[in-house]
């Protein structure tokens, strides 16, 4: 395992998704993945009418992404990765706790690592080796804002009385570490509560694509949890794919902190 130190910054966690493409790309697993079809499930969906604003919640999620970020500035943070190669029948998994530490970057508190070696050095450990990279990387290059994307505006769905609004992401230029796909906007806060995309780019001809997909739960207005999923499709050889749960801890306590986050991530 890499020693794994840093803070991100609201902003860095979007760089993430570019490094992903450089830290496997020598990992020889993948096959087809649907991240991107997968959109989360809408309890009581309907849709909104015609008369909708979505240009307000546009201009609010603009807002949101320059807020500070609760998964990365506000104390503790459970983090619980499951990753597995399906082809090979390995699985792997990390619980720890992240918190800034002096220098502003994340320091992880292992709470525990277990499963096959493989899956820990090559999947967990490169995940946390991209991390770590992507904190000295310009956010500019690779935000989802109009200085990088095009945004079409689908249509917006509704639950309990809220609306979200979905809108088409097109790369301006096909550039590392962008994606092409959908971003859900809450119609309230601004807030991105669901971001799935396939990049654009690829860091090598071994890899036929990586995909990545966001969901972020809601509490009183704000980000409380959020799950990422990652898939990474490689020609011949199979398929990589993590989850990553993040939630806030109350407690160092280390079966506290395990009960949780896994209450968290079934939320």
């Amino acid at each position: 395992m890499p020693k794994i130190k840093g803070e991100e910054t609201t902003n860095r966690k979007g760089r993430l998704f570019m490094l992903l493409t450089l830290a496997f790309a020598a990992t020889g697993y993948g096959q087809e993945s649907s991240l991107v079809e997968q959109a989360p499930q809408l309890t009581a969906a309907r849709r909104i009418p015609n008369e909708s604003n979505p240009g307000l919640a546009f201009g609010r999620y603009l807002a949101s992404i320059q807020e500070r970020n609760p998964f990365t500035e506000s104390g503790p943070i459970g983090v619980e990765i499951e990753a597995s190669l399906p082809g090979l029948a390995k699985q792997g998994s990390m619980l720890a706790v992240r918190q800034t530490g002096a220098s502003e970057r994340s320091e992880y508190r292992v709470i525990r690592l277990d499963g096959d070696s493989t899956v820990k050095h090559q999947v967990i450990a490169r995940y946390l080796a991209a991390e770590e990279q992507a904190e000295g990387l310009p956010y500019s290059s690779t935000a989802v804002t109009p200085a990088n994307y095009k945004f079409y505006y689908v249509g917006s769905l509704g639950t309990s009385g809220a609306a979200v609004y979905i809108f088409q992401i097109a790369p301006k230029k096909k550039r590392d570490g962008l994606i092409r796909g959908q971003i859900w906007i809450d119609s309230a806060t601004g807030i991105a509560v669901h971001q799935a995309g396939r990049f654009v780019k690829r860091p090598s001809v071994f890899i036929r694509r990586i995909e990545v997909a966001r969901d972020t739960n809601l509490r009183d207005g704000l980000p409380y949890t959020r799950v990422t999923h990652v898939a990474i499709d490689i020609r011949l050889v199979g398929r990589a794919e993590l989850t990553v749960t993040e939630g806030p801890v109350q407690t160092t306590d280390q079966e506290a902190a395990r009960q949780l986050i896994t209450q968290q991530g079934t939320q």
